[in-house]
């Protein structure tokens, strides 16, 4: 009885010793909280230059519309022979003319066009805006996910650990009967499918841990593991979130830019009918018979006899429709993203308020007596893997309601500018 002890001790030692040490191989990285990689990402995303770029390029635009057009300077040689009818004197000689003219716009035209530009510029910086809450979103909703994956695989370790010390203790005692030799085959498989269950764990940490390095500008196979603090869930009423996202969506507000951009153009389709003038002072001089010189003012109009800007005039009215029903068929999506994501945000935040704070650690507890007295005999084999299993279960129901809420605060965060959750870090 004596050595049979010794021998579970030992098995425990070195059982736990391994697991520590798989944990240390399996997770031995950089260690980062959300909030370091949030604020990595917002400065290394590669993506970020690119619309950054797109700014820029909108704020030459503005400029090239504010931009008054170059002078036109025309010039003119050429040779004149003069000769009288009546068969009079004759000459001849060069001639030459130069004249300049400037365009001139219809009023409000290049104002209209500077609208349209600083329109595009405000809609650059909104996908700006749009892409850097987005990112932190999808930033921050990887760092919780790639913990809770951490937190189940070591759970499952942790579990699957105990039924390898038991396995490794009965298979040291010889066979009395059925019974003994079905249990040892119960517990076999239970810790296969915790190995098994721990594996898939472990692979979605490094599977989540390859895309934060992509956002946070690192290099693909760089080893990271996140330490998330908890969450303290806020509650928000409906209505209030339905108000914030009408007023600070970026779709609406994208869209309701966009039915502007779509006035201002319908403005300058009608202004295009009429045309531009050209004005400039010309100066000709010829030499024939006699030195003649011209000097005035020159005015050149198109005349609008076959274009009347009809076809652009009807192209932009009905853009300005598209742009319209777009925008109301934004509001209405954006609301019912607002009502779905809140009923989510709710129903998980009430299911975690109803949870005690020791829970996971009352559930911990008690497969630690259970098995402790199974070794004893004093709890059935049935007991002892039910318990094992619903800890593992609760453990990954509270993990998988933390992610869920966690993913409904940040949509209704993109949706509403409200944050819905406040982070507390480690000690």
């Amino acid at each position: 009885m004596c050595q049979n002890i010794f021998r579970f001790v030992i098995s425990v030692l070195i059982t736990g010793f391994a697991s520590v040490q798989a944990g240390t191989l399996s997770f031995a990285s950089d260690r980062a909280t959300p909030v370091a990689l949030v604020r990595e990402a917002l400065e290394k995303n590669p993506e970020l230059k690119f619309f950054a770029a797109e700014i820029a390029a909108a704020k030459g635009a503005l400029k090239t519309a504010g931009t008054i057009r170059n002078p036109e300077l025309n010039t003119q040689v050429g040779y004149k022979n003069a000769r009288d009818n009546s068969g009079g004197a004759s000459g001849e000689g060069g001639t030459w003319s130069v004249s300049i003219q400037q365009t001139f716009e219809y009023p409000g035209r290049v104002a209209l066009r500077k609208a349209i530009a600083r329109g595009d510029v405000d809609l650059a910086g909104l996908y700006l805006e749009q892409f850097r809450l987005t990112l932190t979103a999808r930033v921050r909703t990887l760092a919780y996910a790639s913990s809770i994956a951490r937190e189940r695989s070591l759970a499952a370790r942790e579990v699957a650990a105990r039924f390898q010390t038991l396995s490794d203790v009965m298979a040291q005692r010889p066979p009395a009967g059925a019974t003994p030799l079905l249990e040892a085959r119960i517990i076999d498989a239970n810790t296969l499918n915790l190995r098994r269950q721990e594996r898939e764990a472990t692979l979605s940490a490094k599977t989540i841990a390859a895309e934060l390095n992509q956002l946070c500008g690192r290099r693909g196979d760089r080893a990271l593991e996140v330490d998330a603090g908890e969450l303290s869930l806020r509650e928000i009423s409906r209505s209030t979130l339905i108000e914030a996202a009408r007023a600070n969506a970026f779709d609406i507000r994208i869209r309701q830019r966009e039915l502007a951009q779509e006035g201002f153009k319908v403005a300058l389709a009608n202004s295009e009918r009429f045309p531009a003038i050209a004005v400039g002072p010309y100066y000709s001089q010829e030499k024939a018979a006699d030195k003649e010189q011209q000097a005035g003012i020159g005015i050149s109009v198109p005349l609008p006899f076959w274009d009347r800007n009809a076809g652009d005039i009807a192209t932009s009215k009905a853009r300005e429709e598209q742009a319209q029903a777009s925008l109301l068929a934004t509001q209405r999506e954006v609301e019912r993203r607002v009502a779905q994501s809140a009923a989510t945000f709710e129903s998980k935040r009430e299911e975690i308020a109803k949870w005690q704070v020791d829970t996971v650690a009352k559930f911990r507890e008690a497969v630690e007596l259970a098995d402790r007295n199974y070794r004893l005999g004093a709890v059935a084999l049935p007991v002892y893997v039910e318990t094992q299993k619903q800890y593992l279960e609760i453990v990954s129901a509270l993990q998988e309601m933390k992610k869920d809420a966690l993913q409904a605060a940040q949509e209704l965060e993109i949706l509403t500018g409200l944050k819905l959750y406040r982070e507390q870090e480690r000690p």
